[in-house]
């Protein structure tokens, strides 16, 4: 307790010391600031954990998936603010007040509201020049066509109470393959996977630590969100990020190698799920069925992950009109059309 009222005593002297100058602009209140759970997972790096894997209610106010910061020499990057605008704040503040920290830059992975909402919380730093909200220009784009109705859906799901003030902040920078971030000493690269997990979705590798951000291309123990996406483009995707032997991956879910020769087991987890719904469903073609008995295509081993109730009857759906143009072309049977798991 000590250490942290030294860590909000020194943020509210610098941003005195500093208080002719924008950088100071919106500081937070520290002592009415709530506090978050962040938890460190490598230095620098901060998670903050939704309470359960469940799926969004009154309950959770929207946070059903991690919140992660980046932390380094005073400056702080946020991946995926969460999914309002007070959640937004909470973040804001806390890595203020908790970690000494001003938000920099906000990275938007992909366009989903449960991530994407909070941006509304630094829309005033973002209108002062002094923080950027990153994106691809796919996610953008997706951002502008749909965050209306996402917004409307999630408050009716959350309750107005939890998405008071929220309101759709687009990102003004678009970032592709290959650019860096920095944040203090920390540098990030920007990778891009488009046409998986939705129309685009960006991805940060640090390859010195081997640690990557794979926003919601990575799952486990909640069943993925195949809305935006293809079930082959994700498929297909997954071998690259394998390919880079990460350690550490923050995504839908929080996963960490358990030793030197493996990967996180978040890879195996959504490897696991997609190539069963795929083979499911092919399987139900060679057997005659057709789009109206997709009720049948059920998947035992995955009905206690979160969303199983809510989501897997609607990714059959959506991988059944992907995969049925390429069964009728097939012509074996169906067990050799499995993506290949290259790079395990």
């Amino acid at each position: 307790m000590a250490l942290m009222r030294k860590i909000r005593w020194l943020c509210c002297v610098l941003c005195l010391w500093s208080a002719a100058q924008p950088a100071c602009a919106g500081a937070p209140d520290c002592t009415a600031a709530a506090s978050v759970d962040w938890q460190a997972v490598a230095p620098g790096v901060w998670v903050w954990l939704p309470e359960h894997l469940d799926e969004i209610s009154p309950h959770n106010r929207g946070q059903v998936l991690p919140i992660s910061a980046v932390v380094d020499a005073g400056e702080a990057l946020v991946v995926d603010p969460g999914p309002s605008h007070q959640h937004g704040l909470r973040v804001r503040r806390s890595l203020a007040c908790q970690l000494g920290a001003r938000v920099r830059w906000v990275v938007n992975t992909h366009a989903h509201a449960e991530s994407v909402l909070g941006n509304s919380a630094f829309a005033d730093l973002q209108a002062l020049g002094q923080l950027d909200i990153v994106a691809t220009a796919g996610t953008r784009e997706a951002m502008q066509r749909r965050c209306e109705q996402c917004l409307s859906y999630l408050t009716s799901i959350a309750g107005a109470e939890a998405m008071q003030d929220t309101r759709i902040v687009l990102p003004n920078r678009i970032m592709s393959e290959g650019e860096t971030l920095a944040v203090g000493r920390i540098r990030l690269q920007v990778m891009q996977v488009g046409n998986a997990h939705t129309e685009s979705d960006l991805l940060l590798w640090e390859p010195q630590r081997r640690i990557m951000w794979a926003g919601g291309l990575l799952y486990e123990g909640r069943i993925p969100e195949l809305a935006q996406g293809s079930l082959n483009g994700w498929l297909h995707a997954l071998p690259r990020l394998k390919a880079l032997r990460p350690v550490l991956v923050v995504g839908a879910a929080l996963s960490v190698a358990p030793d030197a020769g493996s990967l996180p087991s978040a890879f195996g987890a959504t490897d696991h799920y997609l190539q069963a719904l795929r083979m499911s469903i092919l399987q139900a073609m060679d057997a005659g069925l057709d789009g109206s008995d997709i009720r049948s295509i059920q998947l035992p081993d995955f009905a206690g992950w979160a969303g199983y109730r809510q989501r897997h009857g609607f990714n059959v759906q959506r991988a059944w009109r992907e995969l049925e143009p390429e069964w009728l072309d097939a012509t074996g049977p169906a067990s050799p059309r499995l993506i290949p798991d290259v790079g395990r």
